[in-house]
């Protein structure tokens, strides 16, 4: 799933464009996910805590069979390039091939709640910008996949990437999202 040409991405510029990974019908199949309350354990409206406008909701245990194998299958192509950076980086850690056992690590800190969410945006809505930490046992690298056709079903919709450089500027750089896509 990851070539070196997505890797070289991700230490040039922080970020890597996978290309298509899903079918539309994959896609279909992971909307119609949103409408079943059952399998989320919890749901936030983003304006009432100044995220910015819209909801997502967390996937509750356990996870859609689709949801946990995209997360396997891209922890697997990810764990490597995480050591690296953190290595890079002078940083302590080691995250082991299976996305279980590093889980299990998580558990044992007390961050035992699954993380994959959904988001849910309608006419101007957006996202503040924001990192994601759970915790203290944290993964380098965040998944986005868009379920959506550009142009088709919105307008916008570009991820933000800001790039912080010590005693510098910031760099940003807006990523369109495609459906059927990772990035």
């Amino acid at each position: 799933m990851f070539t070196d040409d997505v890797r070289t991405q991700l230490w040039s510029t922080g970020y890597g464009r996978l290309g298509p990974v899903l079918s539309a019908a994959q896609c279909e199949q992971l909307r119609a996910l949103y409408d079943q309350p059952e399998l989320f354990r919890n749901r936030v409206d983003m304006a009432r805590h100044r995220f910015g406008r819209g909801e997502y909701k967390y996937f509750a245990y356990p996870l859609p069979d689709l949801v946990r194998e995209l997360r396997e299958t891209l922890y697997a192509s990810l764990y490597e390039t995480a050591n690296e950076w953190m290595a890079a980086l002078s940083l302590p850690c080691d995250y082991p091939p299976e996305l279980e056992r590093f889980l299990e690590r998580c558990k044992a800190e007390g961050q035992e709640r699954p993380t994959p969410l959904m988001l849910h945006y309608g006419q101007g809505d957006f996202n503040c910008l924001h990192q994601d930490l759970y915790g203290d046992v944290v993964f380098p690298f965040q998944v986005v996949l868009g379920l959506s056709s550009p142009d088709d079903e919105f307008k916008g919709g570009e991820l933000l990437l800001v790039e912080q450089q010590p005693r510098a500027q910031s760099i940003g750089h807006a990523i369109r999202l495609a459906k059927a896509r990772l990035s």
